[in-house]
């Protein structure tokens, strides 16, 4: 895998690998036996499609995978940027497998949203139309080569951060869709920071794109897990109800410590320094202390007014109004063979 020549392969970089990912398979496919809701989420069982569920947990599933796939869809926007600019051929196609793995993600959590008896074309609908959302790290611009490394290492090892504990969520279906996802990001963190330690190791140019590009994304990555939900805030969201759900296992600020933890060291070997002057390691704590995030920031991009908010729904909408004649010929094609079985 890319990336083994600079680090040991042994080592995990990410939270889906040193056997992490492996801990939690056996929970993401272990199914329910048909008992009663309360009853199987007690067990740490998994709810299927076909067992009975609170109207509330169809809804919040539906917002939250919709949410997620919407995130996959368009986040092969940024770096799709780059595919006919990468630097070596190499580079292309590698970019290109990783950019086609995000479109894959997108199909698996459609899928398993439409086991909640939601149809796909309404769940787009809604994106295009600005009523469902998507995460907000993507409304930034990726203006270097060296973006591509950045999203890869931090965007990507934050993803990874939020996700292997999905393989544990309560509904089946979207566990089990998670087990491959998060293979596939472990390969995408990697071929980021294999980008970042070749440019490191290049000109003063190249060495300076690359820290530019830790500089703007470390904070967008950070904001990723969303809000505060502990403490005071965790009177309000989504997190105390998820988590009594089992859809989520930690909450936002617990997540985002483990990331800040487990990436500071690679920054430092990488020879980037963090654009955070309060960022130190507290030996009492056992963690890195890291200093405020600006929410304000986040909010005012999550509402709309982010670098390329309006660049990434046009592009999408027109990407799908274009993409309609594939999709009509899929149906006539597969009515077509459906009569023909009917006859036969």
């Amino acid at each position: 895998m890319y990336g083994n020549d600079f680090v040991d392969p042994d080592e995990p970089l990410n939270a889906a690998e040193g056997g992490a990912l492996d801990e939690v398979l056996d929970q993401a496919t272990t199914r329910g036996d048909g008992g009663g809701f309360d009853e199987l989420i007690a067990a740490d069982k998994r709810i299927e499609p076909r067992d009975a569920m609170p109207d509330d947990y169809r809804k919040t599933l539906i917002r939250q995978i919709a949410q997620h796939a919407h995130s996959e869809i368009i986040g092969m926007q940024p770096e799709g940027n780059w595919i006919t600019r990468a630097p070596s051929l190499r580079r292309k196609a590698i970019l290109m497998a990783k950019v086609q793995d995000e479109a894959g993600h997108g199909l698996y959590l459609y899928s398993a949203a439409e086991t909640l008896g939601v149809d796909r074309a309404e769940l787009l609908d809604k994106l295009h139309s600005g009523r469902q959302k998507y995460s907000s790290i993507f409304n930034y611009p990726t203006l270097t080569w060296a973006d591509a490394g950045a999203i890869g290492w931090l965007v990507d090892g934050a993803a990874i951060m939020n996700q292997v504990p999905l393989c544990r969520c309560s509904y089946g279906p979207y566990a089990r869709a998670m087990i491959r996802v998060c293979k596939e990001e472990s390969f995408h963190q990697r071929q980021g920071f294999d980008i970042l330690w070749t440019l490191v190791r290049g000109t003063e140019r190249q060495k300076a794109m690359a820290q530019d590009a830790a500089n703007r994304w470390w904070w967008p990555s950070l904001m990723m897990f969303g809000p505060p939900d502990t403490g005071e805030a965790a009177k309000s969201g989504h997190t105390e109800q998820s988590m009594a759900w089992g859809i989520k296992r930690f909450s936002n600020d617990d997540l985002r410590q483990k990331f800040i933890d487990m990436t500071v060291p690679q920054a430092q070997k990488l020879g980037l320094t963090l654009p955070d002057p309060d960022l130190r390691w507290n030996e009492e704590r056992g963690h890195w202390d890291f200093g405020e995030i600006d929410w304000d920031e986040f909010w005012r991009v999550l509402r709309g007014d982010g670098a390329c908010n309006q660049q990434r729904i046009e592009h999408r909408v027109a990407a799908h109004d274009n993409g309609a004649w594939v999709r009509e010929a899929a149906t006539a094609y597969a009515d077509k063979q459906a009569q023909k079985e009917a006859v036969a």
